[in-house]
């Protein structure tokens, strides 16, 4: 009995398993979609991020005075594990 029935899962496994595998897929689809959050928060294009960018009057006027390049605060002290910060 068993190899007869195992004979013929192995002959048939794609008409066996591809709707399986789609009822599993279909039930992890709706699953994902019940549990996670599809809300996608506006940003501007990169096109106008660009633009307004160049088009600064102030960041044009004195290139030496960029925020990104003056230093600020020390870098290792970012991220310090509690057992090593000074109270």
């Amino acid at each position: 009995m068993w190899p007869l029935l195992l004979r013929f899962l192995r002959t048939n496994a794609p008409y066996i398993t591809l709707p399986v595998a789609a009822i599993i897929g279909v039930i992890g689809y709706n699953i994902e979609s019940l549990l996670s959050d599809r809300y996608t928060p506006y940003n501007k294009s990169v096109q106008d991020q660009r633009l307004e960018r160049l088009t600064d009057e102030e960041a044009l006027k004195d290139p030496t005075k960029v925020d990104k390049l003056q230093y600020k605060e020390n870098v290792l002290g970012r991220n310090v594990s509690p057992s090593l910060q000074k109270d």
